[in-house]
Protein backbone atom coordinates (compact mmCIF):
# COMPACT_ATOMS: atom_id res chain seq x y z
CA UNK A 1 0.00 0.00 0.00
CA UNK A 2 3.20 2.51 0.74
CA UNK A 3 3.56 2.42 -3.05
CA UNK A 4 0.74 3.11 -4.33
CA UNK A 5 1.32 6.63 -2.34
CA UNK A 6 4.57 6.17 -3.92
CA UNK A 7 3.38 6.57 -7.31
CA UNK A 8 0.51 9.28 -6.97
CA UNK A 9 3.12 11.78 -5.63
CA UNK A 10 5.36 11.47 -8.71
CA UNK A 11 2.89 12.93 -10.63
CA UNK A 12 1.37 15.49 -8.44
CA UNK A 13 5.22 16.94 -8.39
CA UNK A 14 5.43 16.55 -11.88
CA UNK A 15 2.03 18.69 -12.59
CA UNK A 16 3.34 21.76 -9.87
CA UNK A 17 6.57 21.83 -12.27
CA UNK A 18 4.39 21.90 -15.07
CA UNK A 19 1.99 24.56 -13.78
CA UNK A 20 4.70 26.61 -12.37
CA UNK A 21 6.72 26.49 -15.50
CA UNK A 22 3.57 27.70 -17.42
CA UNK A 23 1.97 29.67 -15.02
CA UNK A 24 -1.46 27.94 -14.56
CA UNK A 25 -2.89 24.89 -16.27
CA UNK A 26 -0.70 24.52 -19.48
CA UNK A 27 -3.85 23.59 -21.62
CA UNK A 28 -5.32 27.14 -20.39
CA UNK A 29 -2.51 28.93 -20.83
CA UNK A 30 -2.09 28.26 -24.24
CA UNK A 31 -5.66 28.60 -25.08
CA UNK A 32 -4.88 32.32 -23.95
CA UNK A 33 -1.73 32.48 -26.06
CA UNK A 34 -3.90 31.54 -28.52
CA UNK A 35 -6.55 34.46 -28.11
CA UNK A 36 -4.05 36.87 -27.08
CA UNK A 37 -1.66 35.98 -30.65
CA UNK A 38 -5.11 36.44 -32.55
CA UNK A 39 -5.85 39.46 -30.90
CA UNK A 40 -2.10 41.02 -31.50
CA UNK A 41 -2.41 39.55 -35.35
CA UNK A 42 -5.85 41.73 -36.02
CA UNK A 43 -3.95 44.67 -34.35
CA UNK A 44 -1.12 44.34 -36.32
CA UNK A 45 -3.39 43.50 -39.80
CA UNK A 46 -4.96 46.42 -38.64
CA UNK A 47 -1.73 48.56 -38.69
CA UNK A 48 -0.65 46.43 -42.30
CA UNK A 49 1.79 44.87 -41.49
CA UNK A 50 2.13 40.99 -41.92
CA UNK A 51 4.54 38.43 -41.13
CA UNK A 52 7.17 39.04 -43.66
CA UNK A 53 6.88 42.78 -43.07
CA UNK A 54 8.63 41.82 -39.71
CA UNK A 55 11.21 39.58 -41.48
CA UNK A 56 12.40 42.04 -43.62
CA UNK A 57 12.61 45.06 -41.01
CA UNK A 58 14.33 42.63 -39.16
CA UNK A 59 16.41 41.72 -42.22
CA UNK A 60 16.87 45.76 -42.92
CA UNK A 61 17.76 46.67 -39.33
CA UNK A 62 20.69 43.78 -39.69
CA UNK A 63 21.75 45.20 -42.44
CA UNK A 64 21.55 48.89 -41.11
CA UNK A 65 23.51 47.79 -38.51
CA UNK A 66 26.34 45.98 -40.13
CA UNK A 67 26.32 49.28 -42.66
CA UNK A 68 26.74 51.87 -40.47
CA UNK A 69 29.11 49.99 -38.09
CA UNK A 70 29.16 51.91 -34.73
CA UNK A 71 26.47 54.98 -35.47
CA UNK A 72 24.47 51.91 -35.27
CA UNK A 73 24.86 51.80 -31.59
CA UNK A 74 23.57 55.16 -31.06
CA UNK A 75 20.53 54.86 -33.49
CA UNK A 76 19.57 51.36 -31.17
CA UNK A 77 20.26 52.99 -28.29
CA UNK A 78 17.18 55.52 -29.27
CA UNK A 79 15.23 53.06 -30.40
CA UNK A 80 15.85 51.39 -26.65
CA UNK A 81 14.64 54.64 -24.74
CA UNK A 82 11.72 54.75 -27.20
CA UNK A 83 10.77 51.85 -26.22
CA UNK A 84 11.62 51.36 -22.78
CA UNK A 85 9.56 54.50 -22.12
CA UNK A 86 6.54 52.23 -22.68
CA UNK A 87 7.94 48.43 -21.66
CA UNK A 88 9.67 49.47 -18.19
CA UNK A 89 6.54 51.12 -16.53
CA UNK A 90 3.98 48.27 -18.01
CA UNK A 91 6.64 45.58 -16.66
CA UNK A 92 6.72 47.58 -13.23
CA UNK A 93 3.17 47.60 -12.83
CA UNK A 94 2.21 44.13 -14.04
CA UNK A 95 5.33 43.16 -11.25
CA UNK A 96 3.80 45.18 -8.52
CA UNK A 97 0.23 44.00 -9.17
CA UNK A 98 1.13 40.57 -9.27
CA UNK A 99 3.27 40.66 -6.01
CA UNK A 100 3.16 37.99 -3.56
CA UNK A 101 0.93 39.79 -0.65
CA UNK A 102 3.13 39.60 2.47
CA UNK A 103 1.14 38.67 6.00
Amino acid sequence: MTNDIDRTERPVATNNTVNRFFGGSPLAVIARLFLVSILVGVILHALGLNPFDIFYSLERLLLSIWHMGFDAFNWLWRYFLLGAVIVIPIWLLMRLVNAPRGK
